[in-house]
């Protein structure tokens, strides 16, 4: 497995991704907007191919967020996930962050576990936040 940098033309692989694991997925042209204002973003390759992708940037002076985090289906469950948030979080630990938040619908217990294990904490359950009407837990990792 190899944790690397986004590049340009690694979005319509991101895309597909996305499309793949989440009900509403953000369109390329947002993908191109985080990445154009500096968002961090890096993707999973194995055997040469994008399996998954993490992007998170610093939403405020000392707080960090997690934007999105997605593996490809049939790669789930083989640290793909592990290793990007883990990458992720120790370059938001080198910009002086106290705390990262995220959203994550308040039913996927596979990812709420990860975050888990990782030492994120339950902030609150926010109904109706997506628009499917699925509700979100906001969680944080205080560094």
């Amino acid at each position: 497995m190899l944790i690397r940098k986004f590049v340009p033309s690694d979005i319509i692989r991101v895309q597909e991704i996305e499309n793949m694991s989440f009900d509403q997925s953000y369109g390329i042209r947002m993908f191109e907007k985080l990445y154009e204002i500096g968002a961090g973003f890096l993707v999973a390759e194995v055997d040469k191919l994008i399996r998954g992708y993490i992007i998170f940037w610093i939403k405020y002076e000392g707080e960090g967020h997690i934007i999105s985090i997605a593996v490809e289906k049939e790669y789930r469950n083989l640290k793909i996930g592990s290793n990007l948030l883990y990458q992720a979080i120790i370059i938001l630990s080198g910009h002086n962050i106290d705390k990262i938040t995220l959203e994550v619908e308040e039913h996927n217990d596979a990812a709420i576990e990860l975050y888990k294990n990782f030492g994120f904490k339950v902030d609150r359950l926010v109904p109706h936040y997506y628009g499917n009407n699925k509700g979100a837990i906001l969680m944080y990792l205080e560094i």
